[in-house]
């Protein structure tokens, strides 16, 4: 029996793979002319519409976790600042009289502030700080109070008035309720 060279397996091989080839490129090439169908277009639709959904849902919660990194770093910054302030409350040189000494200067404003014509006071008044109005408006009398906040703008009038309404309400809450026999005694 003849045995076949080698250089005539080789060929054969090589022809087997060449029309193997042609036949696989035919038939991807069948297959991507041929029109969608409905169907595969209402699929591929969803899952584009699938994916759109997902990448907002990522952003969304990429933004509210930048937001609460915001917020813990500005909490941390009060912390910080406040403990610095208690530590300088509580330094040796803080004394029971200098926690007085605000209270005097409110005071001191008050009295300043009615000494004031009640217009140029209203123009300085407004400028102030709105806790530095009320702490200075609750310790004037109520004439002087009235007619400087007479001569201020209506938004800075209705503001302070506002504060200390807030200010009246949350000692009203923390007051203890009034007892029925001091009630009747009056």
């Amino acid at each position: 029996m003849a045995r076949p060279s080698l250089l005539l397996m080789t060929a054969a091989a090589s022809a087997l793979a060449v029309v193997a080839n042609a036949t696989t490129i035919a038939s991807t090439a069948t297959q991507s002319s041929t029109p969608k169908t409905r169907l595969g277009s209402s699929i591929e639709q969803d899952i584009a519409e699938r994916d759109a959904a997902a990448a907002r849902r990522k952003r969304g919660l990429d933004l509210r976790e930048q937001a609460t990194k915001a917020a813990q770093a500005r909490l941390q910054a009060d912390l910080e600042a406040r403990q610095k302030e208690a530590e300088v409350a509580a330094a040796p040189g803080a004394a029971a009289g200098v926690a007085e000494a605000p209270e005097a200067q409110f005071d001191e404003l008050a009295r300043i502030y009615q000494a004031m014509k009640p217009k140029a006071a209203a123009v300085v008044f407004e400028q102030l700080d709105m806790e530095v109005q009320m702490k200075v408006a609750q310790r004037m009398r109520e004439r002087s109070t009235a007619m400087i906040m007479a001569a201020m703008t209506p938004k800075a009038a209705a503001a302070l008035s506002m504060a200390l309404a807030r200010k009246s309400a949350r000692m009203a809450a923390a007051a203890p309720p009034p007892q029925g026999g001091a009630r009747a005694r009056k």
